[in-house]
């Protein structure tokens, strides 16, 4: 059962790029922004992390830090972190823990064939780990503008 709004997430943990362990907890007292992106070094999932890396500064203004999740592993995180500057953590999933305890592999058409993968997904928690927001089947034109309105009005009320 994937995780409604209000529910408190449970943590977890992901090896991630910089050869860390993340856990959710570790990021209490932040927003933290879960997404989750099909594969690393696709043109889809590049524009979404340049979208992301060129508006740190206003997530950073918000108190708010950014974790990209995929199935790909680290090694290949690392190349895809270093090539486009990301300055934020990209966690490995190889096993689809994370993807399936938020529920984001979903049958997709890939040239006329199904294929299992990461449906683009976007979960937003506030700072006592409660999902607050989330944004499934994303499109990346104009996401960031949504997300960066989203946590600009909770920050506002909170």
């Amino acid at each position: 059962m994937p995780p409604a709004i209000g529910d408190t997430l449970p943590d977890f943990e992901a090896l991630s790029t910089g050869d860390k362990t993340i856990k959710l907890s570790d990021y209490r007292g932040s927003y933290v922004i879960l997404y989750f992106y099909p594969k690393d070094n696709t043109p889809g999932c590049t524009q979404e992390g340049l979208a992301f890396r060129d508006n740190i500064d206003l997530f950073t203004a918000l108190n708010a830090v950014i974790l990209g999740i995929s199935r790909d592993s680290v090694r290949s995180h690392e190349g895809f972190k270093s090539k486009q500057a990301f300055p934020f953590d990209l966690l490995s999933d190889p096993d689809e823990k994370l993807c399936d305890a938020f529920d984001v592999i979903k049958m997709k058409s890939m040239y006329g064939k199904q294929v299992r993968g990461i449906e683009r997904s976007t979960f937003l928690i506030d700072p006592q780990g409660k999902l607050i927001a989330e944004w499934r089947k994303v499109k990346v034109k104009n996401h960031i503008e949504e997300l960066l309105a989203a946590l600009t009005e909770v920050t506002k009320n909170g």
